[in-house]
């Protein structure tokens, strides 16, 4: 039990988009009587939404990260990886960075665990693909591109620079569209830099089994992102992906053979594997939750974000999607839940409103639909980056001005190298090897 039965202790495990913010809000509501600790293996919170600016160098990789103890002033923090949680017993259990281990009480548990890249079985993808979900992927990935055209500007071989010079997109949701548009503007400026490449098509392909780009958005999105990927030579495949990866090429759905040395996983994601070890009730890997987002039959346990099946009330019968707009809501609907729970407010169940989806596609090119209000080009652009401004949670001088910059000057390119593909393993319980 929680050590002092004056100050009631409300654990959250997890400061991705819900975790963070259900910390933010419940730290308002609660008050000094609730000690609000949160468990988290980085000390930031990351906005992911703009990590592919971060992987085509536009944004400094800092600007997105938001210090966790300098914005939750009023929460404990602790750094490290929860390892188990017992219901039963009412604790959580974690590892540190550097091997320690430690556990504690909770008189209220809200799990936001998050998730991690979700891997299909196909030969090769596990050792040869690179993933899109961590900072430090998103680092690796832009290193990893500048190397590529690098080392293909001395290659002496034809085949060599050739597959030096493609790159396979797998996954064209939202991450994978955006990853591709601002990949691809990423590579055509830093090919113009190299003489031998100078003329050179720079192939960028993007791949997904579904009969369109952006399949879970508004069809409008969808037509703009790929009338504006096939303007700039992307070679946008629908209705195929990748059937075997090797180091230097992968074999498409269709039987066509592609050589390569960069294959971006962008599929999709998975709840992350502690729901798995909970012994509790889930939806598709997701953990099962009522719409207040309580775990039924289990007193005292919350869940929500992508780890958690939260049932979308505007569409009986099926659970809300795993973006961070659903995250953001529910993370600041279940801290009200929590803080009811201990005599603060009242309680309501998750509904949400859809406010329309944005896609940057890199430069004055973007695709939005605000409050279902169809836009593209620079206007999509200026609402999109207006957007990612306001939803922020810090930075956001830093990151206006990393814009200001790039509007006048181009980025550095550069290669630091000092994050292997053996550190970013694309499925976190099976290192590269």
């Amino acid at each position: 039990m929680a050590d002092s039965p004056q100050r009631r202790r409300v654990v959250i495990v997890g400061a991705g988009f819900a975790g963070y913010h259900a910390a933010r809000t419940l730290s308002r509501l609660a008050g000094a009587p609730t000690e609000i600790m949160v468990i988290n293996s980085a000390d930031y919170f990351l906005y992911l939404p703009l990590m592919p600016q971060v992987a085509s160098g536009l944004v400094e990789p800092r600007h997105i990260c938001v210090s966790l103890p300098g914005r939750l002033r009023n929460v404990r923090f602790v750094l490290g990886t929860v390892s188990h949680v017992d219901p039963g017993r009412k604790t959580v259990s974690w590892t540190s960075p550097e091997g320690g281990t430690g556990e504690v009480g909770y008189d209220r548990l809200i799990l936001t665990a998050g998730s991690v890249n979700k891997l299909l079985p196909i030969p090769g993808v596990a050792d040869y693909a690179h993933g899109f979900r961590s900072i430090a992927e998103a680092i690796y990935l832009r290193d990893h591109i500048t190397r590529q055209l690098e080392l293909a500007a001395v290659a002496t071989d034809a085949a060599e620079r050739q597959a030096r010079c493609t790159f396979v997109v797998v996954g064209a949701g939202y991450t994978g569209t955006e990853v591709t548009a601002q990949g691809q503007l990423l590579t055509t400026r830093l090919a113009g830099t190299m003489p031998r490449l100078a003329s050179r098509r720079i192939r960028w392909m993007l791949l997904d089994t579904a009969p369109r780009l952006l399949p879970e958005l508004d069809e409008h999105l969808s037509k703009t992102a790929a009338r504006v990927l096939r303007r700039r030579g992307v070679d946008v495949r629908t209705g195929q992906s990748v059937t075997h990866a090797l180091d230097d090429c992968v074999q498409l759905s269709t039987g066509e053979k592609v050589p390569t040395r960069s294959l971006i996983w962008c599929v999709g994601v998975r709840a992350d594997p502690l729901v798995d070890g909970l012994d509790l009730a889930t939806s598709r890997g997701r953990l099962v939750v009522d719409e207040f987002m309580a775990v039924p039959g289990i007193p005292d346990m919350y869940a929500c974000g992508d780890c958690a099946a939260v049932p979308d009330l505007t569409r009986p019968g099926q659970v809300c999607g795993m973006t961070a707009q659903h995250a953001v809501r529910q993370g600041r609907q279940v801290a009200r839940n929590v803080a009811a729970s201990l005599g603060f407010g009242t309680a309501g169940p998750y509904q949400h409103r859809d406010l329309g989806f944005l896609v940057d596609l890199g430069g004055l090119a973007a695709a939005a639909n605000p409050l279902h209000v169809p836009l593209s080009g620079p206007p999509a652009n200026a609402v999109t980056r207006g957007y990612h401004l306001i939803a922020m949670s810090g930075n956001r001088t830093r990151v206006l001005v990393d814009w200001a910059l790039n509007a006048v000057t181009p980025p550095e390119a550069t290669s630091f190298g000092v994050i292997s593909a053996e550190s970013v393993p694309l499925d976190p319980d099976e290192p590269r090897t």
